[in-house]
């Protein structure tokens, strides 16, 4: 049995930070707050005997994406150091600098080279997106169950039904690969996996 993870005022200003940042965000097309997400992340990166500096990086994994940039990220690193910045760099499939009028690449050639990055990253970065990317399974098959949804669950994202389970599969893929020596987060592993059998199936 391992010891409890400490968490210290780090965690607490982190999480004001986190919810500044994604103030008045919700989920794709909910009424839920952002937050939530986050929060279940850093639960799951905590539950998985995630160190402080992954929790705060769970916490802050999208806010560097769409929410600032390099700036953001420069931002993080000097308020909660390195190690998180570091993570939440990783975690990130663009990193866009907002003021400087960049773009996005395309869809499909983001996914596939953060596929690719997976088989690279440190383990304590792997939990840390693993712990998104089940969670964001988890909610599309949560919601594609209830019936006021159901199948238009799908509608909420820009790419097709096909294209987003084909990202879930990869990426479930490459975490079992990287994880396969890890009984305890190969069973998170194995979890997105299954959940994306359900998703194909229904």
């Amino acid at each position: 049995m391992t010891d409890a993870t400490v968490l210290t005022d780090r965690f607490d200003r982190a999480l004001l930070y986190a919810t500044h940042v994604h103030g008045g965000q919700v989920r794709k097309g909910t009424p839920i707050p952002y937050i939530a997400h986050l929060l279940a992340v850093a639960a799951t990166v905590l539950e998985y005997d995630g160190s402080e500096d992954m929790a705060i990086a769970a916490l802050l994994h999208d806010a560097v994406e769409d929410q600032g940039g390099e700036p953001r990220l420069s931002d993080i690193r000097n308020r909660f150091g390195d190690r998180v910045a570091d993570i939440v760099r990783s975690c990130s499939d663009t990193v866009v600098n907002s003021s400087a009028g960049q773009q996005k690449e395309d869809w499909h050639t983001r996914k596939t080279r953060y596929v690719e990055h997976l088989n690279l990253i440190d383990q304590e970065t792997l939990l840390v997106s693993l712990s998104d990317k089940i969670h964001n399974a988890r909610s599309i098959l949560r919601d594609l169950r209830k019936p006021e949804i159901g199948k238009s669950v799908w509608d909420r994202f820009k790419n097709s039904r096909k294209d987003t389970l084909w990202y879930y599969r990869e990426l479930a893929k490459s975490f079992q690969k990287r994880l396969k020596d890890q009984s305890a987060k190969m069973q998170l592993a194995d979890e997105l996996s299954e959940i994306v059998d359900v998703l194909e199936r229904t």
